[in-house]
């Protein structure tokens, strides 16, 4: 035989408390013995099982075991002692807390299902058949994710006794209980059925199951799934003798298995920094702490030895009042770091989540770009290029909210407010946007009345680009920007695009913030890291920010600055 392609093969039960099943009864039981009675080690092993800390939930139910009575308290004990035993590849020991579970349990099909599970890691097939046999009869009575799981793991466990025709069966079922928007798990199960017809040498059947699996992951964001679907085409296409075709295939997939590694080092690299951030954060905290505790000792020592010296008592108000005011500042000192802390943690994110993705794009575009030259495609290359400007433009415009956000915050950022001119300011933003607009084929009209205002410049021309790359973005194929007075106090900017505008719930929420912190961000709603930088940059220069849009007409954002008569 051939031997499997990449298998999925799943050894974890994932419980979800949102319907009436196994779980949840056990979880009510479990409740309901915490607080009728005090039982410490049992209520802490259950808590440590709940939040996935199986090695203390292992400790505290081997003590709680001993302690325990009733049946159902020396079940579920078995249950979660099991279940860590078994997250820690401690089979035996599984094996034993699972069978001691009665079989008159509420969670009888919990146990057959961790039982079938556990028979499956160790490859002991046939026996892993006969407790997924077992739990099948009363399968209608388990919540659904919990059987698309069971009848996956059926599936491969015939698989391996090569029985071919009951492992498509349960992968059949599995199947069709997937949700039609599962793309994950619809990839997953088209690779499970390929193998059965693969197994068999029925590679009419099996082969085309591979490729969809493969162009579905093409276009879902799981990078795993991309290198595992490329690999079992590099396997399929060299079994073939269609070596060119496979060498592309294990180009690919050495592709993503890179980019696997460099997102693991990233995330690493990202997590030891925050541990050392908050490690100095909880260092400061102390030692705060510490001058807290030795000023309140002598503030109290000076209390009780001056109580019968009146002549100290203004100097003892006087220091108590000094003491109260290094309080505030430490507690001010205090809020400003949790501010700091939670503006590095966003920050953080954003660099390692939104800058993955456009690097990602810009290199694949730089392999099509190779590829276009060695075939002398001028029109390819001209389009290829023109997205890569599109890409870092805008790659560009998020480091520079990030810069621009971090000085604003920590008070670096340069402001000058002055007499400027409003014509020539905004047609030099717009003369930098000449190659973007060029490379999306969007048209840019300019009507522009001068006005003199007064206003830092360089701060206006931040809040112009947010507005311009987001018209750019979403805005469809024209812009229009006009200024002009507003009244004798305010002139005014307007630009307008033709895109599809913005729902009317996200546009009440962008007009009405106030508080313009690090947590009003909700990509979600529309409120962007850009929209809070262009709200925090107008009303520091006196001015009023409005958005106004309706569907399928576009968005007109008007930008209202104090006026200085000509």
């Amino acid at each position: 035989m051939r031997g499997f392609l990449f298998l999925f093969l799943v050894v974890n039960i994932v419980f979800s408390q949102k319907n009436i099943n196994e779980f949840e009864l056990l979880n009510t039981i479990s409740n309901q013995i915490c607080q009728s009675s005090k039982k410490d080690f049992f209520c802490k092993a259950f808590k440590f099982y709940k939040e996935k800390k199986y090695d203390s939930c292992y400790v505290y139910s081997s003590r709680a075991l001993f302690l325990v009575d009733s049946q159902d308290e020396k079940d579920i004990l078995n249950y979660i002692q099991g279940g860590s035993a078994l997250k820690k590849n401690i089979f035996k020991k599984a094996s034993e807390n699972f069978s001691q579970i009665s079989d008159t349990s509420s969670f009888k099909s919990l146990k057959l299902l961790q039982l079938g599970v556990l028979n499956l890691n160790i490859k002991k097939y046939k026996t892993a058949i006969e407790y997924y046999s077992k739990w099948e009869r009363d399968s209608l009575l388990t919540k659904k994710s919990l059987r698309l799981r069971a009848y996956r793991n059926f599936g491969i466990c015939y698989m391996h006794i090569k029985d071919f025709e009951k492992a498509k069966k349960y992968f059949d079922k599995e199947f069709s209980l997937i949700n039609t928007i599962d793309t994950l798990s619809i990839i997953k199960a088209k690779m499970d059925l390929a193998n059965v017809y693969y197994e068999q040498y029925l590679d009419d059947e099996a082969i085309p199951l591979f490729k969809e699996s493969y162009d579905l992951a093409k276009l879902f964001s799981d990078i795993e799934m991309k290198q595992f679907t490329s690999q079992n085409m590099a396997v399929i296409e060299k079994n073939r003798k269609s070596y060119k075709e496979s060498v592309a295939y294990y180009t690919e997939f050495n592709k993503w298995k890179d980019s696997l590694n460099n997102r693991d080092r990233i995330w690493e690299l990202t997590e030891k920094d925050k541990q050392l951030a908050v490690a100095q954060k909880q260092q400061e905290i102390a030692v705060q702490d510490e001058k807290l505790k030795r000023q309140k000792v002598q503030r109290d020592g000076l209390i009780i030895g001056a109580s019968g010296l009146l002549i100290f008592l203004g100097g003892l108000g006087f220091f108590y009042k000094k003491l109260q005011s290094q309080n505030k500042l430490i507690t001010k000192q205090k809020e400003a770091l949790n501010t700091a802390n939670k503006t590095k943690d966003y920050l953080f994110s954003v660099v390692s989540h939104d800058l993955r993705s456009p690097i990602n794009t810009i290199k694949n575009q730089h392999v099509e770009l190779k590829e276009h030259i060695a075939n002398n495609n001028l029109p390819a290359i001209q389009e290829v290029n023109n997205k890569a400007i599109a890409v870092t433009e805008s790659t560009s415009h998020l480091l520079n909210n990030v810069l621009h956000w971090s000085l604003e915050q920590s008070n670096q950022l340069l402001f000058n407010p002055q007499e400027i001119a409003l014509r020539p300011t905004i047609e030099h933003v717009l003369y930098d946007y000449r190659m973007l607009v060029e490379a999306n084929n969007i048209i840019i009209d300019a009507d522009l009345e001068n006005a003199l205002i007064n206003a830092d410049k360089e701060s206006i021309k931040i809040v112009l680009r947010n507005v311009l790359d987001n018209a750019v973005k979403y805005g469809g194929k024209e812009i229009l920007v006009t200024t002009g007075v507003s009244s004798n106090d305010y002139a005014f900017i307007k630009i307008k695009d033709s895109g599809v505008g913005v729902p009317a719930e996200k546009l009440k929420k962008i007009n009405s913030l106030t508080n313009l912190s690090i947590d009003k961000i909700d990509r979600s709603e529309g409120v962007g890291l850009g929209v809070i930088l262009c709200h925090t940059l107008v009303k520091k220069n006196k001015g009023i920010l409005t958005f106004a849009s309706e569907p399928n007409n576009g968005t007109e954002v008007t930008i209202e600055l104090p006026n200085t008569p000509v």
